[in-house]
């Protein structure tokens, strides 16, 4: 039985859900008990995240190590003292693979996790974690156990407690948010107290710090549950676009398909006018599972094709045709962990005039085909160069006071390849404002951890409980001690 990577088994995919880029200038090193500081306290100290285009001034940036224990609360709480005293902002963070600043304390101190503690506990199928571990650490603490995370980010290289508060999805159906699998986890409010947060403890802070983008306060470690690792077999599905929905649906009726995705075709003489559903179901053959795998040879080619989209609209046919025809004869069986455990760097843009953008939208089932006549009238009156949407199913999310799945969606997740100009920047804006008000006018929303190019009006219209959000935050953090630029952008002003 040959053993594949997802980056393999879809050759030229390209189904990011964000990467870690961080920059940072560093004019010293010094050390403090407990942490290992990146950079002297100084306004010259800039951090930038996934877009390239968030350059920001913090006051310091300390990576801070070390197992959820005593020491780890402690080093924490004295970080956000000393902020605090001197009325400067605080935020955690692990990857920063945002793209708006949401993970950047503006002349703050600006705080990176960076540990790989898991601890499983088969029997309640359940894992306790670092809330800075990433999830390529979860997978190879769980994997050699026969376990496997029941959520998460589509791509490795990023941190669970980031996850669960910009509250990510994956692609394993039929759930919800990666939020609907943690179980509880203890929160340091900006006071300094240490909580207890589940869904029958301080339930209230345990919603809004779930999606909350590290506003509520600092999460030390997560309970978080696990699922039985898999050999799962492909199936793929061509069909027009209009079709996909009701197609996707009856997939996910089927309760033999564990996981489940679609692409939609990006050339412009047939774009978003063709679809491709590629779900998965247990092989037979479920013995002697290997070990999980990471990107190979055709990972790299995939890159290649990939990033030979941009002005080449031959190439995005050859990709759509090595996606929908020459992939499926080849593809053969792969385990699930083998199927999320890839890193985003496989397909990162390495040319410093351009940087990719992601948007996210999320329709429901029902007006799947005005979101499609939506982008065949916006996305191609841009200049931007479009090189894939990947679409994901999201189940009901009724906890997050920012859901943005208050129904069951359809998520289509877009990459974008811009120009590092003011006047792709402006153009970018004004394409994703026309997206965000067609998508909310047909009842959908849009994800928070990209550019924050949505106007503040649009923001409220998507996110009915923002007021609601911002209030308990104020509530909990009345000097605002944990601060970002989503805040600074949208929330500050409810």
């Amino acid at each position: 039985m040959r053993q594949v990577t997802r980056r393999a088994a879809l050759l030229a995919a390209g189904g990011v859900a964000g990467w870690a880029a961080t920059r940072a200038t560093a004019p010293g090193l010094p050390t403090l008990a407990g942490t290992h500081s990146l950079s002297a306290p100084s306004s010259a100290t800039i951090l930038n995240d996934a877009s390239g285009l968030s350059a920001t001034p913090v006051h310091k940036h300390l990576v801070i190590r070390g197992d959820p224990d005593d020491t780890l609360i402690a080093a924490i709480r004295a970080e956000m003292k000393d902020a605090g005293t001197a009325g400067r902002a605080v935020n955690i963070s692990a990857a920063r693979h945002s793209m708006g600043g949401q993970s950047i304390p503006r002349d703050g101190h600006a705080l990176t996790f960076d540990s790989g503690f898991v601890e499983r506990d088969s029997d309640a199928g359940t894992y306790r974690v670092h809330a800075g571990a990433r999830w390529s650490q979860v997978i190879a603490a769980l994997d050699p156990a026969g376990w496997s995370p029941k959520v998460m980010q589509s791509n490795h290289d990023f941190g669970v407690a980031s996850t669960f508060c910009v509250n990510a999805h994956g692609w394993p159906v039929p759930f919800g948010p990666m939020g609907a699998t943690v179980r509880a986890f203890r929160l340091i409010l900006p006071d300094g107290d240490l909580l207890n947060c589940s869904r029958s403890e301080n339930t209230r802070i345990f919603n809004a710090t779930m999606g909350g983008y590290g506003l509520t306060g600092a999460i030390v470690d997560m309970q978080v549950e696990m699922v039985k690792n898999q050999r799962l077999d492909p199936t793929y599905t061509h069909m027009d676009a209009e079709a996909f929905a009701p197609a996707f649906q009856d997939a996910l009726d089927d309760p033999a398909v564990t996981m489940a995705y679609g692409r939609l075709n990006v050339g412009r003489a047939q774009f978003f006018e063709q679809a491709q559903l590629t779900s998965y179901r247990a092989a037979q053959d479920q013995n002697d599972l290997p070990p999980a795998s990471g990107s190979g040879m055709a990972a790299k080619a995939a890159r290649a094709l990939y990033r030979a989209q941009l002005g080449r609209e031959p190439i995005k046919r050859l990709r759509w045709w090595t996606e929908t025809t020459a992939g499926p004869l080849f593809n053969g069986a792969a385990t699930r962990n083998s199927l999320i455990n890839e890193p985003v760097v496989t397909l990162a843009d390495r040319d410093p005039a351009r940087t990719d953008i992601l948007h996210e939208y999320f329709i429901g089932f029902d007006r799947f085909t005005d979101f499609l006549s939506l982008c065949r009238t916006v996305i191609p009156a841009s200049y931007q160069e479009f090189l894939n949407v990947t679409l994901r199913y999201v189940a009901q999310d009724d906890e997050s006071l920012l859901s943005y799945a208050t129904a069951p969606r359809i998520a289509a997740v877009m990459s974008f390849s811009q120009e590092m100009t003011a006047r792709a920047e402006a153009d970018m804006q004004r394409m994703t404002r026309a997206l965000v008000e067609g998508i909310t006018a047909i009842g959908g929303t849009y994800y928070l951890p990209y550019r924050p190019h949505a106007s503040v009006a649009q923001f409220t219209k998507a996110y009915a409980r923002a007021s609601e959000f911002a209030a308990l935050k104020r509530q909990l953090d009345p000097g605002v001690l944990f601060r970002n630029n989503l805040w600074d952008r949208y929330l500050e002003s409810l």
